[in-house]
């Protein structure tokens, strides 16, 4: 059935791009079934072309796995991270002879960014995924203060006024549906409607970042 509907609107985008005379390159569209299941949806055709099938998907710098789990994508960015980290280590590293302040606002400023982008929606993976950025902020404010090993990282992220991940979670997705509730797109309204039904990949939405607090 899904594949049914996929394809019928593929054909619709087809038609389209025939009378605009574009050509969508198929070899570089993916077709992903996002389901808890083992099972795939049948192929569907763009252009005459069976288009490829996979478990993942990259868009928009956003990692899209079946399960929407969002592993693949937080173990991506902590990848990047760890290698901005890397060539950042000798100006916020512990021998450094930068102000604090001034480690913090790189740290801020390139580091930060990184892991926050998409927060709105990978936010919704699950408390064990979302250690994982938690764990590399906190290895970063231990090396830029320095601090003992004995010190607690909670006292870190409160003495230095840091949120925690979970904190940017909600902080980041309030701000994002208060864009969306004055967006003068009505389709972009419609996504801060509360989701009612059975939710087939029995996942939390975006939404519930709000709502649930």
């Amino acid at each position: 059935m899904a594949a049914h509907r996929l394809q019928m609107h593929l054909n619709k985008i087809q038609s389209w791009l025939k009378t605009c005379r574009m050509k969508a390159n198929e070899a570089k569209s993916v077709q992903v079934t996002f389901t808890l299941n083992k099972m795939t949806c049948p192929p569907v055709k763009l252009n005459n072309d069976h288009l490829p099938q996979a478990d993942e998907v990259k868009y928009l710098g956003i990692h899209l796995d079946r399960r929407f789990t969002w592993r693949k994508h937080i173990t991506a960015k902590l990848k990047q991270l760890d290698h901005k980290l890397r060539k950042l280590y000798w100006i916020i590293g512990r021998k450094s002879q930068l102000s604090l302040e001034n480690k913090l606002l790189v740290y801020k400023v390139i580091l930060k960014p990184v892991w926050t982008y998409g927060i709105q929606l990978w936010g919704t993976a699950s408390n064990s995924n979302l250690e994982i950025p938690e764990r590399f902020q906190s290895k970063v404010l231990s090396i830029i203060t320095d601090a003992p090993r004995y010190v607690p990282n909670t006292i870190i992220k409160r003495d230095l006024q840091i949120a925690t991940v979970k904190q940017e979670v909600r902080k980041f997705s309030a701000k994002y549906r208060k864009r969306l509730d004055t967006h003068p797109n009505n389709l972009a309204n419609t996504l801060c409607k509360e989701q009612f039904g059975t939710r087939r990949l029995k996942r939390l939405y975006p939404t519930d970042l709000v709502t649930n607090g």
